[in-house]
């Protein structure tokens, strides 16, 4: 790896010039898996707030239900902020095996629980493993994928998670059921399933090359040429002086006259073999400071909105609305439907609309369907089932707008500190947003009281109205722009 080497690059303009692939589809599926598992994770978590409480597993109290979720978004900051660094420091790819090594033994002793203590601290390893894969995937998401579609494709894999959601949903409706399993195996059950399919994303995870950008800035073109040459041979193309030229994709050897052309430019860089303390500091507290605040109010916002509702889901159904522990799962399935189709069905829109324009409606939407939704709850106008629906369409909206937030985050900030801003953004938001609110909402469903709840669902809405102004303010146009654009590498300064 050679260190302060000045050199001209065209691998991030010919990752952007690249048709959508089998390629591109086998990163969608193999980062997707991942927040697959997590929804997975999460939603068993959740749907075993309530059986938890019982004698027969390990009796938490309310408040120590919504404890034991703050432990594992704590555990969530301290691995994103370690591991983001390393995202930055080491490569992509190194850190997505450590990651989900670490989220696999938190969840496999999860299921070894035996009080209160012992589990808050294995859910605290658990997220802290998946932390460290915000940065990880997210960066490797915007840094392979083409800049025409970068948004839809973030979008729909981060709201991947709720297609985990679904199953870990649809799974409780069997490990809590004891009718076929005892109550007391079925949650430990529940977590062992989550560590099982673990394996797979580690079997996926193989085929995802190092991040030719990171590879680049690093000192490693030559390397990072290669493996842009390769998906380039194998879609049926080939780069020479400055043009991409396109044949049908398959073509063992080009015709004579090319299908379609590009002309493309380089980018200049001063090769490094990592990014001081002082630099980080001064790219995101000074140099891109709007950026920043930007990035802090999406993220903590959404949180703080998210973990407000989802982690205390069950304990509303049960204590408001006398829904059986068992059958918890048979409503998380139609919120976590809501969930997936959101980002699916709008994430085209922040390509095409434009960014600002997209994440200022979803934010503002979610918070004020949110606020007629808790007035109507305050009111007594709904049932179990009407509860359900109303946050269904409450979150397709705000699936697609909390996924932005990861969007954005990922993509405005120079690609020399892209995981560590993620981390950093990620963790200042969940502490801000996110670690307080369960611990807050379970004391709040644990006094019976609607009207405070009431209260707590209108200052998320709030806060979600104030974050979908803060982007119509400072929000960036960064649809269809290369990374290179949106944020000069820091390494290229001078050149």
């Amino acid at each position: 790896m050679r260190n302060d080497q000045t050199i001209e690059s065209y691998v991030p303009a010919r990752l952007d010039a690249l048709p959508w692939s089998s390629w591109h589809w086998l990163i969608v599926v193999s980062l997707g898996a991942t927040w697959i598992l997590d929804g997975l994770e999460v939603t068993l978590a959740g749907a075993l707030g309530g059986v938890l409480t019982r004698h027969e597993t390990l009796g938490l109290s309310d408040a120590q239900v919504g404890a034991s979720a703050t432990c594992y978004l704590a555990g969530a900051v301290v691995g994103a902020l370690l591991f983001g660094y390393g995202t930055d420091r080491f490569g992509r790819k190194k850190l997505f095996f450590i990651t989900v090594a670490v989220y696999l033994i938190g969840t496999a002793l999860s299921g070894f629980s035996w009080n209160f203590w012992s589990y808050a601290l294995f859910r605290a390893m658990t997220g802290a493993g998946i932390g460290g894969e915000y940065a990880a995937i997210n960066s490797a998401i915007d840094e392979l994928i083409p800049a025409r579609v970068r948004g839809r494709v973030d979008l729909i894999i981060n709201g991947s998670y709720w297609v985990g959601a679904a199953m870990g949903a649809a799974a409780t409706l069997v490990l809590l059921d004891p009718r076929y399993i005892p109550i007391w195996l079925g949650w430990r059950l529940a977590f062992g399933i989550g560590a099982a399919l673990g394996l797979i994303v580690i079997f996926f995870r193989r085929w995802i090359p190092e991040s030719p950008r990171w590879l680049m800035i690093h000192g490693r073109n030559q390397q990072a040429e290669e493996i842009v040459a390769d998906v380039e041979r194998k879609i049926g193309a080939r780069w020479s002086n400055g043009v991409v030229e396109y044949w049908s994709i398959g073509s063992v050897s080009p015709p004579s006259t090319p299908s379609l052309q590009h002309s493309i430019t380089p980018v200049r860089i001063r090769t490094r073999t990592h990014t001081p303390w002082r630099e980080i500091w001064n790219a995101i507290v000074h140099e891109h400071r709007r950026r920043s605040f930007l990035g802090f109010v999406l993220m903590s916002t959404q949180a703080f909105f998210y973990n407000a509702i989802f982690f205390t889901y069950a304990l509303v159904l049960m204590r408001f609305y006398g829904v059986p522990g068992k059958d918890v799962g048979g409503y998380l399935l139609p919120f976590a439907l809501g969930n997936v189709l959101g980002p699916l069905l709008l994430g085209h829109l922040f390509d095409t609309i434009g960014r600002k324009q997209m994440i200022t409606l979803t934010y503002a939407l979610a918070g004020i369907l949110l606020a007629v939704t808790g007035w109507l709850f305050h009111a007594g106008l709904l049932t179990a089932q009407t509860q359900t629906l109303a946050w269904t369409i409450i979150f397709f909206v705000a699936s697609a707008a909390a996924s932005s937030a990861y969007l954005t985050v990922s993509e405005i900030f120079p690609v020399e500190i892209r995981g560590m801003a993620i981390a950093i953004f990620f963790a200042v938001g969940t502490l801000v947003g996110g670690v307080g609110a369960p611990v807050l909402f379970g004391w709040i469903i644990g006094t019976g009281s609607s009207t405070a709840l009431f209260i707590g669902y209108l200052v998320a809405a709030a806060l979600m109205i104030f974050a979908a102004a803060t982007e119509a303010w400072i929000g960036v146009a960064a649809e269809r722009r290369s990374l290179e654009h949106i944020a000069a590498p820091l390494s290229s300064k001078g050149l």
